[in-house]
């Protein structure tokens, strides 16, 4: 498993959720719900006569305990470095009042999987001003090179 900090995964206020339990393996990073959301290194397995999993923050530190079923226990998602689109025609859902448009979503441990940008009318608007400025700033730079 990659080092990874807290300080990597900037995650808002965390409250316990209704997801299926996880039940990490020795040495895995877990995100603790039960413990406000703090990720640990799993150092310890439920067991006859500790019925509790032991976790230690990444960087070492005091211990906590989550129960033994998991209730609290989620993967640590891994980071999104960036979207790039795909060449694919972008569509429109009337009924929805929805532009969509097929990205490719790169995580930081190399993986990446196909996903879909929802705009909404006002967003299209939006992107197409900015998409403009940016075709006129290539523009001016390309000029500047000749």
């Amino acid at each position: 498993m990659a080092d990874t900090t807290s300080e990597q995964l900037p995650f808002g206020r965390l409250e316990m959720g209704s997801g299926e339990p996880y039940h990490p393996r020795l040495g895995d990073l877990a995100f603790d719900l039960g413990a406000g959301g703090r990720i640990g290194v799993v150092v310890a397995l439920p067991r006859e006569g500790a019925k509790t999993y032991k976790l230690r923050p990444p960087g070492g530190g005091k211990e906590w305990s989550a129960p033994s079923d998991g209730s609290t226990l989620r993967t640590v998602p891994v980071p999104v470095t960036h979207v790039t689109l795909l060449k694919r025609d972008a569509q429109y859902d009337h009924r929805a009042q929805r532009a969509v448009m097929h990205v490719q979503v790169h995580f930081e441990d190399g993986s990446n999987v196909e996903s879909a940008l929802l705009l909404t009318p006002s967003e299209v608007l939006m992107s197409q001003i900015q998409f403009e400025r940016l075709i006129q700033r290539r523009e001016r730079a390309r000029g500047r090179e000749r």
